[in-house]
Formats: C-alpha cells, sequence, structure tokens
C-alpha cells in the first residue's frame, strides 16, 4: 500500500480522487454511531483523554490510503459499564463496512485504540471536556 494523500481511480471521465480527510471523516462517523463509544479521542495530556466534539472527529481517526487499500487507525473514548472488546470490534465492522461501501477501498484494517472512560456523572456536566 502506497502513502499517498489521496485515493485516486482513473476511468473513461476522468479522475475521482477521496482524500485521507474524507476517509477519516467516514470512519469517525461509523464509530460514533456505535453504543458504547461516547466519542473520539484527540490526544492524551498529562494521563487524560480529551474528547472530541463532532466537529472534529477525524482528529480522533488517522488513516492511510493507497491506490485500492486502506488502513485505519481510531482513538476513542468509551462509556463507563460497556463491555470494551465488544465495542472494539462493532466499531471495527462498522468502520470497514462504511469505508468500503462509501469509497471502494478495501479496509486492510481497523486498530481500535481506547484512550479514556467516561463516567455517568461526566456525561451529564455538558462542559466537560476531559475523561480518565
Amino acid at each position: 500500500m502506497d502513502n499517498s494523500l489521496e485515493q485516486q481511480a482513473r476511468n473513461e471521465l476522468g479522475t475521482i480522487k477521496i482524500t485521507n480527510e474524507v476517509v477519516a471523516i467516514i470512519a469517525g462517523l461509523a464509530a460514533m454511531e456505535i453504543e458504547g463509544v461516547a466519542g473520539m479521542s484527540g490526544g492524551i495530556a498529562g494521563g487524560i483523554a480529551e474528547l472530541l466534539g463532532r466537529k472534529n472527529l477525524s482528529k480522533g481517526v488517522k488513516v492511510e490510503v493507497g491506490e485500492k487499500e486502506a488502513a485505519v487507525d481510531l482513538y476513542i473514548v468509551v462509556n463507563f459499564g460497556v463491555r470494551i472488546p465488544d465495542v472494539a470490534i462493532r466499531v471495527q465492522e462498522s468502520v470497514k463496512k462504511a469505508i468500503e461501501s462509501m469509497t471502494g477501498l478495501r479496509v486492510v484494517e481497523v486498530n481500535v485504540h481506547i484512550q479514556g472512560v467516561v463516567f455517568p456523572q461526566e456525561e451529564k456536566d455538558e462542559e466537560s471536556t476531559r475523561v480518565r
């Protein structure tokens, strides 16, 4: 797989280009649809994961897009009490299906990195942007 910035397809009418950013947004939205996912993580500062809003979903996703294949790394925060392996598997399946159906790329891997857990009292606090 080459590390080009955009996926290209050539046909008789011209070229179709799908940028990494588009693939990352598709992946982020597909992950957010899964019950148990509290949000995407923008990174960890001082041992605390930053919870991203819907406008910044792609910041919690890293993609490598080649001509016909894509690999995805997702950085997510889950809700307390969920069975993390089950949530992660559902995220992997959802992301793979969404990218493949929308772009035609073959997804070779979806790596899920659990960055934190949101506790019930934190969910109610609308100003809370950090989780443990």
